[in-house]
């Protein structure tokens, strides 16, 4: 099965509130690998990597997790897998 990247932008109210632990710990669930950082704009950027059904149950499983609450729009760009992340981390 061949491996996909998603390239995540989650805008509202994402920021201060254990979105990115909680986003770590659901992707580490599935086993896919990359990244979540807060932006200074107030979004949070998620890249993760791995099998393109498993991408979409962490998506799936983030918005359920954090429903309308907190989560206001969703920008998804899909990509070729790059293999550059050996776990996922939360970055500043």
């Amino acid at each position: 099965m061949a491996y996909k990247r998603a390239h995540i932008f989650y805008s509202g109210r994402v920021q201060g509130v254990g979105f990115r632990y909680t986003v770590r710990n659901i992707a580490s669930q599935l086993k896919l690998l990359g990244l979540a950082r807060n932006l200074p704009d107030g979004r949070v950027e998620v890249v993760c990597e791995g099998k393109e059904k498993d991408i979409g149950q962490f998506l799936d499983r983030v918005v359920k997790e954090f429903s309308n609450r907190y989560i206001i729009n969703v920008d998804i760009s899909w990509q070729e897998a790059t293999q550059e992340f050996k776990t996922f981390s939360i970055e500043a």
